[in-house]
């Protein structure tokens, strides 16, 4: 009997660990039920023939990504391609065309890719000008397109082209659901992300000594990591680089709020993790931030750049334990909304893919 099941080549720019964690495997899992799911994207050597991996170095892959994926549509002879990202869609119609395939092309638009190519570390600004006259090809040409926001939807409407779903990332709510836990005795804030220009981290290290009150926890990596360094040895903050998800879990558990100040964003899931703790979030007007994040509802939002206002929210939040609470409790409820099972997005993604195979 053969398998009637779509073949699905899932492109994605998650750096993938190994062993997979735990909401990691349920979420794959949960697809190859429903597709023959191959993956191709950054991590370590394994033994998963379900996976294709290779060593993150962010700009080289992107030179790579045309001939890696055509050796992928060779051999696995995919029915679609579900590309996260703008321009690595690029790459995959590059790669379909030179394989000379005919798998359908899904692409993910999860932010606002004219900021996204100049935001991040020297070497991707270098390609901001290519990525601003390439990004709206790909969006244009590809078989269907999948948004995660209000404004992903808008970006690419502009372009007179409609989504054919709409939906967030995965939330791995086995890992951050349950109830919440009471805020700790002291105040502390914390940021969860790249170490990136396009996540205004640079903002948060001059709002900081204006703030006067708690503690401030970093996660991540970057191209700031020197600006973050210098602060982290003259004490004025705790730095990690990297943390599992279960460890993101406990330190949104461990903190008071979460501090976002980003110069572009699609729908980040920080938020929604941030949301599904308790936690209220403080964060920047931008991208699909103010789709969930609510005014004194379940978070405070301020200008992107404005440090001296985003000093003045943070210090609200860290000063006022009952304001923390009651904003922490309404982020709490709005996590509802957003709730998805591995088997529920994995349907929706296996939707996408059926829908876009039906176009013709």
């Amino acid at each position: 009997m053969t398998d009637a099941r779509p073949r699905l080549l899932l492109v994605n720019r998650d750096r993938h660990p190994w062993p997979l964690d735990r909401p990691r495997r349920q979420k794959y899992d949960a697809l190859a039920e429903l597709v023959e799911l191959r993956v191709l994207g950054a991590g370590p050597e394994h033994e998963d023939e379900r996976f294709r991996l290779f060593p993150p170095r962010p700009v080289v892959d992107l030179g790579l990504l045309p001939a890696r994926v055509a050796r992928e549509l060779r051999r696995f002879r995919p029915d679609a391609v579900l590309v996260q990202g703008v321009h690595e869609g690029v790459g995959v119609l590059l790669a379909r065309r030179l394989a000379r395939a005919r798998a359908k092309v899904i692409l993910d638009v999860q932010g606002d890719w004219r900021g996204a190519a100049r935001l991040y570390g020297s070497r991707r600004r270098a390609f901001g000008r290519i990525a601003d006259l390439a990004a709206p090809v790909a969006v244009r040409r590809a078989d269907a397109v999948r948004t995660v926001s209000e404004q992903t939807t808008e970006l690419v409407r502009a372009l007179d082209v409609e989504p054919a779903a709409t939906f967030p990332s995965y939330v791995e709510m086995d890992v951050f659901g349950g109830p919440p836990l009471p805020l700790d005795p002291d105040p502390s804030a914390l940021f969860v992300g790249a170490l990136e220009r396009v996540k205004g981290v640079d903002v948060l290290l001059e709002a900081w000594p204006h703030v006067g009150v708690g503690t401030l926890r970093l996660v991540g990596d970057g191209s700031l990591r020197d600006q973050v360094t210098v602060c982290y040895k003259a004490g004025e903050l705790d730095w990690t680089r990297r943390l599992e998800p279960e460890e993101v879990a406990r330190a949104l558990d461990e903190a008071w709020c979460l501090v976002l100040p980003s110069r572009s964003e699609g729908l980040p899931r920080v938020v929604l993790e941030a949301f599904a703790r308790g936690r209220v979030v403080v964060a920047t007007r931008v991208g699909g931030i103010p789709d969930v994040v609510e005014e004194d509802a379940n978070g405070l939002l301020v200008e992107a750049e404005d440090a001296a206002a985003l000093a003045e929210a943070v210090a609200r939040v860290l000063g006022d334990r009952d304001l923390a609470e009651r904003l922490g409790a309404g982020a709490a409820a709005s996590a509802g909304g957003w709730r998805t099972t591995p088997d529920e997005w994995a349907q929706r993604v296996c939707g996408l893919v059926e829908r876009t195979l039906n176009l013709d």
